[in-house]
């Protein structure tokens, strides 16, 4: 090379190139560089770490084998319902004409209805994490979608008794914060719907869902498509609420049609209590092989 076009770095630019090329998003170590990881073509590499974070923590914690309860973000605990049919009604008394007034005062009345499904939701978990979760022993632990609602009652009954809780959150268009009764190091967050359903079902003994709208529908059929084809090991199915669930699906009806088996109506046990809900689930572990202790 002609030693007249040859460039050098004078000492006093070296340390300034130098931090320059270290600040390059280049320079990042893959595992660092959050705008990598984001693009469309790394999706798998992001479907299995958060398969592997949420696995490798519960198993960490010992986690063996869990309850799963799903239900309406949009149910009130009793307390909060009655406090908003106080003020819907307190609101109507000043303008007893007002249309929107008795409209709020009538779905006010429907919330402090649907309550009743909190605080049985709060006591079934409460129930189940007593007689489970003794000792070093985590069997039977309680898992949710971490938001509100029935969520919330879930998590909360098995916090009031001192019991470890898990937290399965989804980001959303209206960002869901965490309910504040999950077990903090239990507590995960998931961009991707079909593992947040896997881990639902991994260690999962029995499913509860309470009155609820799509999400928990989805939930519940997914599960339901899932044992009924053998995908996973029949576990009881277990809905509290008979009347909301008679009307929302005609289990009967689908057999009647052809469309499922007369059988597969079995699948699903309606309940009205806690300990309904509890008794059906430690009466069929009792009769089948892997479940744990119903004592």
């Amino acid at each position: 090379m002609n030693p007249r076009t040859t460039k050098e770095i004078l000492p006093e630019q070296k340390e300034a190139l130098i931090q320059k090329i270290r600040a390059s998003r280049a320079y990042l170590k893959a595992y660092e560089d959050f705008e990598f990881l984001g693009r469309k073509d790394l999706r798998a590499v992001r479907l299995q770490l958060e398969l592997l974070k949420t696995e490798t923590v519960l198993r960490e914690n010992k986690i063996r084998s869990t309850i799963v309860v799903f239900g309406s973000a949009r149910v009130l605990s009793p307390e909060e319902a009655r406090r908003r049919l106080q003020s819907a009604q307190e609101a109507l008394s000043e303008a007893p004409r007002d249309v929107e007034f008795k409209r709020r005062v009538v779905e006010a009345e429907k919330k402090v209805e649907l309550s009743r499904w909190y605080d049985e939701a709060r006591r079934f978990a409460s129930i189940l994490s007593k007689a489970q979760q003794s000792g070093q022993d985590l069997e039977y632990v309680i898992v949710t979608g971490g938001g509100p609602g029935i969520m919330e009652a879930a998590n909360r009954g098995a916090w009031e008794c001192g019991a470890k809780s898990i937290g399965l959150n989804i980001t959303l268009p209206h960002e869901q914060d965490p309910n504040p009764y999950i077990t903090p190091e239990l507590c995960f967050q998931f961009h991707y719907f079909s593992l947040r359903k896997m881990h639902f079902l991994m260690r999962a003994k029995a499913l509860v869902a309470c009155p609820g709208g799509y999400g928990t529908l989805d939930e519940l059929f997914e599960t339901l498509t899932l044992v009924q084809t053998g995908k996973k090991r029949p576990l009881p199915i277990v809905l509290f609420g008979k009347e909301f669930w008679k009307r929302t699906i005609d289990f009967n009806y689908l057999a009647e049609q052809g469309m499922i088996h007369h059988e597969d109506v079995k699948l699903v046990k309606m309940v009205e209590t806690a300990e309904e809900g509890w008794d059906h689930i430690r009466k069929f572990w009792k009769t089948h092989r892997g479940g744990v202790p119903a004592e």
